[in-house]
């Protein structure tokens, strides 16, 4: 069974590496769209390599972790197709719900953020690994262990579900039919996603499904009027780094938790949303769009007033003529 996973997933990943990231890379250059440069493609590598060599060397533990847990799983006699679907949504609401912590908690937000740092998005961005993902990612499966799936089959499972999550990553393909984008996360999602615009921060956290976040209210649409823009809401000093681009909101957190400050307040910047500070110095991701959207309802409604204005003036002259 395990190399039939093997099979299937080298099977799925083969078009990406061989056709599909090519492929972008020439309609880039044809059309000068420049999605790619080569610094951050480089990025990109190292970042997927450091994070597949400490997965490499933490896999044991993850399978073992299962494997003690799915010793107590529940009696539940699955048919074939039951299992293979349930397996899925359970694990893709899973990924939800550990890419909304990501967001949401600046400790592991430390974490994640190296794959959001970059300011371009392509294919490659796909594989710009979170990489200390692999030390945390699996407890996240404990619940589909007690549910009776095998620890394999989850590996296996998360692995497939992250070959789509890769395919998303392009600004080569633009809005998909209607019932595609309602349940399917696509392009257009993804992008809003990676974007540092303020009404796209935290949004559209899921892997496969896109219901997840119509559900729980993080979802939000690709806004003709808000192109999106790549990157951290702050640039890295040094984003080609090495150490530095793994290792940056570390030092942050670093420097705000060693202010003169009561314990409380420094487990807070542990703890708190990305943005939260003591003082106000700083905002959340909530409190910026709380800013954004209020503003925008300003403009929306001086907009509708001078309209009328323009209206008015415009009726008498008509009435005029007639």
């Amino acid at each position: 069974m395990d190399q039939l996973h093997n099979q299937i997933l080298l099977l799925l990943s083969i078009p990406i590496y061989a056709i599909l990231i090519p492929l972008e890379i020439l309609l880039s250059n044809f059309h000068q769209w420049k999605f790619y440069s080569w610094k951050e493609t480089a990025m990109n590598i190292y970042l997927n390599l450091t994070n597949a060599g400490i997965d490499l060397v933490l896999r044991g533990l993850a399978l073992g972790v299962l494997v003690f847990f799915s010793q107590y799983h529940l009696n539940i006699t699955w048919h074939p197709v039951a299992y293979w679907a349930f397996l899925f949504l359970c694990e893709d609401l899973l990924f939800w719900l550990e890419h909304y912590v990501d967001h949401s908690c600046r400790l592991f937000w430390a974490v994640h953020v190296t794959h959001h740092s970059s300011e371009e998005y392509n294919l490659t961005t796909g594989f710009r690994s979170s990489v200390f993902m692999p030390f945390y990612r699996y407890m996240y499966f404990i619940p589909l262990a007690l549910l009776g799936f095998q620890p394999m089959d989850i590996l296996f499972m998360y692995a497939l579900t992250q070959t789509y999550g890769i395919i998303v990553h392009t600004q080569s393909v633009g809005r998909l039919p209607r019932w595609i984008e309602y349940i399917l996360v696509t392009p257009s999602h993804h992008r809003v996603h990676h974007a540092s615009n303020i009404p796209y921060l935290d949004k559209n956290m899921g892997m496969v499904l896109i219901i997840w976040d119509r559900i729980f209210g993080t979802f939000t649409e690709e806004m003709p009027d808000e192109q999106p823009k790549y990157g951290l809401t702050t640039p890295i000093d040094t984003p080609h780094h090495p150490w530095h681009i793994i290792f940056h909101e570390w030092q942050a957190i670093g420097k705000d938790i060693t202010q003169p400050i009561p314990f409380k307040t420094k487990l807070g910047y542990l703890f708190q949303p990305p943005g939260w500070s003591h003082d106000g110095s700083r905002m959340t991701s909530k409190e910026l769009q709380a800013i954004w959207y209020k503003e925008r309802e300003r403009r929306k409604t001086e907009q509708a007033l001078r309209d009328k204005k323009r209206q008015a003036k415009k009726t008498p002259a008509a009435m005029e003529r007639a």
